[in-house]
C-alpha cells in the first residue's frame, strides 16, 4: 500500500486533525508502508514546521525500523507524472500526487492511504481506479 503524505504527517502529530483517525488504522494497514520521494519530503517539511526535528526524527525513525519504505522512481515514472499533471492540470494534481499515482502503476498496487479527495477522480493509464483507503 502507496501512503500520501496527509496520512504521513497524520500519524505522527498527534494534533492534526485526522491524527485518531489515522492511528487506528495503522494496525490493520500492511507494512511496509511505500511513499515517494516528494511525498516524504513533503511530510518532513511539514512535520518539521509543526513539530520541528522531533517530527521529522520520528519520521526517519519508521524508515529505519521498516514501518515506512521509499520508492525511488526512474524516468519512465517521470513522463507518467508530467502527463498526469498536464491531464488534471484542472482538479489540480500536484508532483506528490503524480508521484504517487505513478509508483503505484510501476508497483502495481492501486491501494492508496490518503486524506486526499482528489484521488477519486484520478485514473491510471488502462482506466483503472486507484483504491483509496481509508
Amino acid at each position: 500500500m502507496l501512503i500520501d503524505t496527509g496520512p504521513i504527517v497524520a500519524l505522527i502529530d498527534a494534533d492534526d486533525l485526522h491524527h485518531s483517525r489515522c492511528r487506528s488504522l495503522l494496525p490493520s494497514l500492511p507494512t511496509p508502508l511505500v511513499t515517494t520521494i516528494p511525498c516524504f519530503t513533503e511530510a518532513h517539511y511539514l512535520l518539521g514546521r509543526n513539530l520541528g526535528y522531533r517530527g521529522q526524527q520520528t519520521l526517519w525513525r519508521w524508515r529505519q525500523v521498516g514501518t515506512i519504505r521509499l520508492h525511488y522512481g526512474n524516468s519512465t515514472e517521470e513522463e507518467t507524472m508530467e502527463r498526469l499533471m498536464a491531464q488534471y492540470r484542472d482538479t489540480p494534481m500536484d508532483y506528490a500526487d503524480a508521484s504517487l499515482m505513478a509508483a503505484a502503476e510501476t508497483l502495481r498496487d492501486l491501494h492508496i492511504f490518503t486524506l486526499d479527495s482528489h484521488f477519486y477522480a484520478y485514473r491510471f493509464a488502462d482506466g483503472s481506479v486507484p483504491q483509496v483507503f481509508p
